[in-house]
């Protein structure tokens, strides 16, 4: 039996998706004593069906209010009971043995991230493009199974420093989570500079190809006012980070590491 896993899924309106999350995790874990922390970012009454029907098998954390992404995943690896994390997005699926597969290229030190699939082409040149649903209604979780264990290979690289990623709950603390002091609450810049400090604090930003997560991505249908205050959030976030560092991040697109 491979040793427990905490996986924190911070979340706020996509119900349905989380749904579909915790059921991949559920039917395609090795370990039954893996934990699933669950923070519900203000929206209680929007999930409460879902925190229902997997009260079993999860540890739910509630926020009242809406305090944002950054705090919500601190806080969801606050209550992690476990030495190794996993922090995923709300609507990424996992693979069958997904932790069996992350943990066989895990070790402390390393900041290590599965690789994704997703419908639509990505700025991550790693990622593999494959349309198994546009949305949770049409998603084909056997099909997805099947082939995402065909695209496993025996490959680690050190193009690391995208979500999702498995880290110790020691190193996360260490590094002082994600940022709280960005503006808005929606996480843009934030998980960029997670990675560089990450960087800066010699972890090894690595990516395993052996197992591949499903993700959909920006599934929330959003208003033009959303769409413009998004970009509005980002701008902003974008010279923030500045102010702090003294330069605007930098991504390489074929390491995918970050720097100043």
């Amino acid at each position: 039996m491979t040793q427990p896993i905490s996986v924190v899924i911070p979340t706020y309106l996509e119900s349905d998706y989380l749904d579909l999350c915790i059921y991949s995790i559920v039917t395609g874990q090795h370990n039954p004593n893996n934990e699933i922390v669950v923070l519900v970012d203000g929206t209680y009454d929007h999930n409460k069906w879902v925190l229902d029907k997997w009260k079993n098998n999860i540890k739910p954390v509630i926020f009242q209010d809406n305090m944002g992404l950054a705090a919500a995943t601190n806080h969801a690896f606050y209550n992690s009971s476990n030495d190794v994390v996993i922090c995923v997005n709300d609507d990424n699926v996992f693979p069958k043995n997904w932790d069996v597969l992350m943990l066989k290229d895990f070790k402390d030190g390393d900041c290590l991230t599965p690789n994704q699939i997703e419908r639509t082409p990505s700025m991550f040149r790693q990622f593999i493009q494959y349309d198994f649903g546009q949305t949770f209604k049409d998603f084909n979780y056997n099909l997805f199974t099947e082939k995402s264990s065909e695209f496993g290979i025996d490959k680690i690289d050190d193009t690391g420093s995208t979500l999702p990623f498995m880290i110790t709950k020691k190193n996360f603390l260490k590094l002082g989570g994600w940022s709280e002091d960005f503006p808005g609450k929606t996480g843009q810049v934030i998980d960029w500079e997670f990675f560089l400090k990450c960087q800066l604090a010699g972890l090894n930003m690595k990516r395993t190809y052996k197992c591949h997560f499903y993700h959909f991505g920006s599934v929330c249908a959003k208003s033009p006012e959303q769409l413009e205050n998004s970009k509005k959030c980002e701008a902003e976030s974008f010279e923030y980070f500045k102010y702090k560092w003294n330069s605007y991040p930098k991504h390489d697109p074929i390491t995918n590491l970050k720097s100043l």
